[in-house]
């Protein structure tokens, strides 16, 4: 993790907390009690967007999830979500989203159902600061947690991904790049998303793996995607699942024990396996609190 990252962490939280209010650069570096300058600096790398960039992101993410799962009135979601003005609000929102406020709302998801838009909007809100954020490494390692591995039926899943083969240490990155790439193309094409972010691991060889970076939807798009985004369907089927609790740098050591304990009970790997992040590094700076749920399919 870069230097001084822990801070960030924790200033991330702060401002995902008060995101209707203001957080000029002025106030994020008083917060941070850094100069503006400093701030910036380190903002962007750890982020790799500027910060008024990230607030603004993330306030029109959650916007246009609150334009889909509410019926109030538009002018009354852009104050809410700390826009000046209609005008101002509809300009960003259609210049992030290709659509203003009023056309995203009369196409809805491509989804329909109060229950759908629910959880679309929940995972929007939960996501949306930390999209960049998966899988960032600590450089001080920390015991993990230990598991409880349980065998559950899954349904089938759909799926946006970016596919991509990297090396191991190159996981974070693959990340950073695919995940904000979908939960976009989601947003901006009114894709009802159907839970957290995930990474799966279709293949993984001695000195390289594929990893497709992804989120899950309600039902399958209306059309391909294109740009590098492909969807996915996973199967049903029986799979052993655990919570992993603690920072990424330890997933190795959860891995392992689930395939431990798969071996013990006579179960053999049927897929690939994939990892769930419930808990988001922007709104849990703490890397002991971190949830990712691992989840292997077995026969």
């Amino acid at each position: 993790m870069p230097n001084g990252a822990p801070e960030l962490l924790r200033l991330l939280a702060a401002v995902n907390l008060r995101l209707s209010g203001d957080v000029s650069l002025s106030v994020l570096a008083r917060l941070a009690n850094r100069s503006r300058f400093d701030l910036h600096r380190r903002f962007g790398r750890l982020v790799g967007e500027t910060p008024k960039a990230y607030t603004t992101r993330v306030r029109i993410a959650r916007a246009a999830a609150d334009v889909l799962s509410s019926g109030r009135p538009i002018s009354s979601v852009a104050a809410g979500h700390g826009f000046a003005s209609h005008e101002v609000f509809t300009r960003t929102f259609t210049r992030h989203l290709g659509h203003s406020p009023r056309r995203y709302r009369a196409r809805g998801l491509h989804v329909a159902g109060r229950r759908v838009a629910a959880v679309h909007a929940s995972t929007v809100v939960a996501a949306a600061p930390c999209i960049n954020l998966y899988r960032i490494s600590l450089t001080e390692r920390k015991t993990a947690v230990p598991l409880d591995v349980s065998v559950r039926e899954l349904p089938e899943q759909h799926a946006l991904v970016v596919r991509s083969r990297i090396t191991r240490d190159e996981i974070a990155a693959a990340l950073s790049d695919g995940l904000p790439k979908v939960f976009t193309y989601a947003q901006q094409n009114g894709l009802a998303i159907a839970g957290p972010p995930f990474a799966r691991y279709p293949e993984v060889g001695m000195g390289s793996l594929v990893i497709e970076a992804g989120i899950s939807i309600a039902a399958p798009p209306p059309a391909p995607p294109g740009d590098g985004i492909e969807t996915l369907v996973i199967p049903a089927g029986q799979a052993a699942v655990a919570i992993h609790r603690g920072p990424y740098d330890t997933l190795p050591e959860s891995y392992q024990e689930i395939e431990k304990w798969m071996r013990d009970k006579g179960l053999s790997a049927a897929g690939a396996p994939w990892e769930v992040y419930l808990t988001d590094p922007g709104d849990h700076p703490d890397p002991a609190t971190w949830e990712t749920e691992i989840v292997q399919p077995v026969s």
